[in-house]
């Protein structure tokens, strides 16, 4: 769809109208947020941050996390450096021993992030990873020292092991929608759509926060996009993380162009107009994509940001993020 600029009067009093139905708390159509797609950049971001201080006022929440298994991925996600599918040169190892985790937990901690996320590959661990897992985020939970939350991101999660996680310690599971229904066979065939969603909602059964996303730039549509943001609002996550492809060679999509800052930054806006009050955090392809733009994705509606890299490529450092906090005079959680 074009992104390019529309400023007739009716597009931007039906989109002044989508947010003052916002603020009063109307649940809308995806019709009611089509008009956002051609908006104007500035004024849709404008209309976004007042959405964002309303909720979150100045604060930014920042999380990191460790690769804790690496490849040999069974799963066919064509965006994917992990994929046995991929012929990526990424690194590959089994789940790393509990003393790791725990010592990067204590770094993540140090750095002043929110929360610490334990990834794997894979579409599923097996019961001595994920006894492994258990164990140490138990041993974690029980010094007093700790301060910052934990979440997994590990794959398929059935009831009892969405259970015993939170009864380890565990405040919130990770688990991408990746795009819309209607365009995720484009990216992987060797599970579906509901599968994911049935592990969202076995995440939400267990009493634990939920954090679902995708990728945005891997040949969707505008309103692909939209369809995901109301799939999310339907399933009432907790958190969006919104990443952005980072073409990644030996992958299907090596060739593909990164996105256009702008059309990133109307990505984000029209996610907080379609999710007021949940957790919008820029990750994965923020830095390569954005480039001198990174700062404008608070005032594009994001409340939250990954730090200090990603799971098979480098971010920047924290200290620098820190830094750009301060100058926009907002407040790292």
């Amino acid at each position: 769809m074009d992104s390019s600029n529309n400023k007739t009067p009716a597009n931007r009093a039906s989109a002044f109208d989508i947010l003052k139905k916002i603020i009063a708390g109307a649940k809308l159509g995806k019709e009611d947020f089509m008009p956002l797609l051609k908006l104007e950049i500035y004024e849709l971001m404008y209309g976004a941050n007042l959405l964002r201080m309303a909720k979150f006022g100045n604060k930014v929440d920042f999380c990191s996390l460790i690769n804790a298994k690496s490849g040999n991925c069974s799963e066919d996600c064509k965006f994917c450096a992990q994929s046995s599918h991929n012929a990526a040169d990424a690194k590959a190892y089994e789940l790393v021993d509990a003393e790791k985790i725990e010592k990067a937990f204590w770094k993540a901690q140090t750095a002043g992030t929110k929360r610490f996320d334990i990834v794997t590959s894979g579409n599923e661990l097996t019961d001595d990873e994920f006894n492994t897992i258990v164990s140490t985020v138990k041993k974690l939970s029980a010094d007093k020292k700790k301060k910052i939350a934990m979440c997994v991101s590990i794959g398929r999660l059935t009831p009892e092991r969405a259970g015993q996680l939170k009864e380890a310690g565990i405040t919130r599971a990770h688990h991408n929608l990746e795009t819309s229904r209607r365009f995720f066979p484009e990216i992987c065939t060797t599970h579906t759509y509901d599968e994911r969603i049935e592990t969202i909602r076995n995440i939400k059964k267990a009493g634990l926060e939920v954090c679902s996303g995708g990728i945005m730039g891997m040949g969707e549509t505008w309103e692909d996009r939209l369809d995901m943001a109301l799939t999310l609002r339907e399933l009432d996550v907790d958190a969006v993380p919104l990443n952005f492809l980072m073409p990644i060679q030996g992958t299907p999509f090596e060739r593909y162009p990164v996105m256009e800052p702008m059309d990133i930054l109307r990505t984000i806006a029209v996610f907080r107009y379609a999710l007021p009050t949940k957790d919008i955090r820029v990750c994965g392809g923020r830095e390569k994509n954005l480039r001198d733009l990174q700062s404008w994705v608070f005032f594009a509606g994001a409340n939250a940001i990954m730090i200090g890299g990603y799971l098979t490529q480098s971010g920047r450092s924290e200290e620098d993020d820190l830094r750009m906090i301060k100058d926009l005079g907002l407040t790292a959680e």
